[in-house]
């Protein structure tokens, strides 16, 4: 009996996990669909993003679906910076990693991006720019 109560937390733990790895299946089988068709697209703990068409939009995982935050016309866009997450308006240094956040602003419009990564969202504000400059 005492061997088998042993056993209980591991078979728990293995439920557990394997609940877990079922709903990451499913949030990234939604992005796939989601994402269908983009230039650009990422999927990442703080959200996914997507440029489609011209228009940049992002969204987060709510409730087994992905939930529209903003959009934003790529052509509009006047300034991008890559600001601190946390920090109110300091802008990010270019040796520091980790969460962030990417502000696209033009045409009066101010966006906000979580990124979870900085070295990614310092490839898509290359990215981003050279798209807005082909537009124009």
């Amino acid at each position: 009996m005492i061997h088998g109560l042993l056993w209980f937390p591991l078979l728990l733990a293995f439920v557990l996990l394997t609940a877990l790895g079922w709903i990451e299946r499913r949030r990234q089988n939604l992005f796939l669909g989601w994402a269908e068709g983009a230039e650009l697209s990422k999927l990442d703990g703080s959200g996914a993003a997507r440029l489609k068409d011209g228009t940049f939009s992002w969204s987060s995982f709510e409730a087994g679906k992905f939930k529209e935050q903003d959009t934003f016309e790529i052509n509009k866009l006047e300034l991008l910076e890559l600001m601190a997450l946390t920090s109110g308006e300091a802008p990010l240094t270019t040796e520091s990693q980790g969460r962030c956040r990417l502000r696209l602003i033009g045409n009066g419009k101010e966006m906000d991006v979580p990124f979870s990564d900085a070295e990614q969202a310092r490839k898509w504000m290359s990215q981003l720019m050279g798209r807005a400059r082909c537009d124009l």
